[in-house]
């Protein structure tokens, strides 16, 4: 691309202001608010996070633009109700990432990343404390709701494992693991209602990430990867069905797992 032809952040704002323009805007963006564009910034962000996965850097490039036009979306919309502009939000994460590293923009020293991680806490307190959130004065505050419940699980054994509330190894949490998984099946065989089955999966899923941390496994990346042996298999599957002149559907479950159990021997001496 020219120099000439080349776009700047105060053109994309100019562009997201024109597109939200009653009158000459697109009917589309115009009828949008902050919770119809949150789902989308959801969106952007993971696709972001898949390029960077697949280490595809021009992709990467489009998805850290489209990621950019969220924020910048929101932005407009918050200076169309005079709640804030893109400059406020510029100026505010500014201002919290020197509040938050005094130790690059100030003079304090830190002996190691713990005692860094520490003063990062301690940090963070205060600003809770400065936006009215004092009384909360539990460990596990300021642990947002905005994020994947498998993540906030993460973050909330991270949090009560900072005073001593966790187990010394993986051991213990594998039996754990099993306990909860016996519970289950006792409430599937005295026909428990979903409620109840969802209590008892729930604690299966937050036992599972805790085993993950304790193996200093991403949970993320370990579902990821397992989601996509899935797909490779399946899909090898209806390949083996179709080599046979059959639709998967047409076969029974046994000869389903047949073929699913000759896509893992093939995948495994591949």
């Amino acid at each position: 691309m020219s120099n000439a032809t080349r776009y700047s952040l105060e053109d994309l704002l100019a562009i997201m202001a024109r597109l939200r323009d009653p009158e000459r805007g697109c009917p589309w963006d115009v009828k949008q608010d902050f919770s119809t564009i949150a789902p989308y910034t959801v969106e952007e962000a993971y696709e972001v996070a898949d390029a960077i996965d697949r280490r595809d850097w021009h992709d990467l490039r489009d998805e850290l633009g489209d990621l950019l036009l969220q924020v910048v979306f929101h932005a407009q919309m918050a200076q169309e109700q005079g709640l804030f502009d893109f400059d406020d939000v510029a100026h505010t994460i500014s201002d919290k990432m020197r509040r938050r590293h005094p130790h690059v923009f100030g003079d304090v020293t830190y002996a190691d990343l713990d005692e860094q991680k520490r003063a990062w806490d301690v940090i963070k307190a205060g600003e809770r404390v400065a936006k009215g959130d004092a009384h909360d004065g539990s460990v596990l505050a300021g642990v947002s709701r905005g994020q994947p419940e498998w993540q906030r699980a993460l973050k909330l054994q991270q949090r009560a494992a900072t005073v001593g509330f966790d187990w010394p190894d993986h051991r213990p949490v594998i039996e754990k693991l099993h306990e909860e998984l016996a519970e289950v099946q006792a409430e599937f065989e005295a026909g428990a209602a979903p409620a109840r089955l969802e209590d008892e999966i729930g604690d299966v899923l937050f036992v599972a990430v805790n085993l993950a941390r304790h193996a200093k496994v991403d949970f993320a990346r370990a579902l990821k990867h397992a989601n996509a042996k899935f797909e490779r298999r399946f899909r090898r599957m209806e390949q083996l069905a179709g080599e046979r002149g059959q639709a998967l559907s047409e076969s029974d479950l046994r000869a389903q797992e047949a073929l699913w159990q000759q896509a893992k021997t093939e995948e495994r001496r591949s």
